[in-house]
C-alpha cells in the first residue's frame, strides 16, 4: 500500500462523515417539528457505513479501498403523540404527533462524526508529510 492509498482511504472516511454530519443536521432540525399523523410525522436518519477492502469492486484496481455509504436508513421509533387540541395540526382526538428524536443521541453521533473527519484529515496530513519527507531523503 502506498501513501498515497493512505490518503485516498482517509478521503473516503471523510465523505462518510460528511455524510454522517448531514444527516445528524438534518435529524436535529426536524426534531421539534409536528405533523397530523404518525405516518407523516419525520423519522430519524442514519447512514450505513461498509468497509471496500483490497480488490472487492475492481480486482485490477487496488486503489479502491476505504469506506462507502451503502444506504441511508431509517432509525427513529415510532412517533410520539402529544394531546395538544389547540394546535392547527391536531387531528380529530385533539394528538399532535413529534419524531421519535433525542437530541443528546445525535449531539453524541455529531462529536463521533466530528472526530472521526478529524482523524481523517491528520491521516492525510501525516501522510503529506512522509511524502515530502521521502522526496527530501535523496538530498
Amino acid at each position: 500500500m502506498s501513501l498515497f492509498d493512505a490518503m485516498n482511504i482517509a478521503s473516503t472516511s471523510l465523505t462518510a462523515q460528511t455524510t454522517k454530519l448531514n444527516t445528524i443536521a438534518k435529524n436535529m432540525a426536524n426534531a421539534n417539528t409536528v405533523a397530523s399523523t404518525p405516518e407523516a410525522t419525520y423519522t430519524a436518519q442514519a447512514p450505513l457505513f461498509r468497509a471496500v477492502l483490497e480488490g472487492q469492486i475492481d480486482p485490477n484496481d487496488p486503489s479502491q479501498m476505504g469506506v462507502v455509504v451503502e444506504d441511508i436508513v431509517e432509525v427513529g421509533g415510532p412517533a410520539r403523540q402529544e394531546f395538544n387540541p389547540a394546535h392547527p395540526l391536531a387531528d380529530e382526538n385533539g394528538y399532535i404527533y413529534k419524531p421519535d428524536i433525542d437530541a443528546a443521541t445525535e449531539l453524541a453521533e455529531m462529536m463521533q462524526a466530528s472526530r472521526s473527519f478529524q482523524n481523517s484529515v491528520e491521516a492525510i496530513n501525516t501522510a503529506k508529510q512522509l511524502a515530502l519527507r521521502t522526496l527530501t531523503l535523496g538530498k
